[in-house]
């Protein structure tokens, strides 16, 4: 929501002041503002209500599991023999928020699960736990 925000309300900004000050332009200018505001609704109230009722994962002894997508929904699975590494990283909004995403990443082309919007704590806490269960797993993750 607040990626949405910090994308969207410049833009619908930006037209507002572009109505205000180009007289010229106001009868186009209108359907830019309403198109920004339609954006703008979309991406701070549909978006997150859409994916918090799509978007799981959970990560048991032997694998990871990720679903994903509010359009496309993909559920992966990445058995721990083929994990290469995990990684916990924040962005400046996930910093700000006290979050983090978790990527594990397998051997296959098709790429890693990324877990996004975890307490920092657990996505440490888990990136240690499922490091811990891959080097006591057999394979060299080929």
């Amino acid at each position: 929501m607040l990626q949405s925000l910090v994308l969207s309300v410049p833009v619908l900004a930006a037209t507002i002041v572009a109505y205000v000050l180009w007289e010229a332009a106001r009868p186009w200018l209108v359907f830019a503002i309403c198109v920004a505001s339609l954006l703008l609704v979309i991406g701070v109230v549909v978006e997150p209500l859409l994916r918090y009722r799509v978007h799981r994962w959970e990560a048991t002894s032997s694998a990871v599991y990720g679903r994903s997508g509010w359009l496309v929904r993909e559920w992966r699975a990445a058995p721990l023999s083929r994990v290469q590494t995990v990684d916990a990283r924040s962005g400046p909004i996930e910093q700000l928020l006290g979050l983090a995403t978790l990527r594990v990443t397998t051997a296959s082309s098709y790429g890693a699960i990324d877990i996004g919007g975890l307490d920092r704590t657990t996505a440490a806490r888990l990136a240690d736990q499922l490091t811990e269960i891959t080097q006591q797993t057999p394979g060299d993750a080929t």
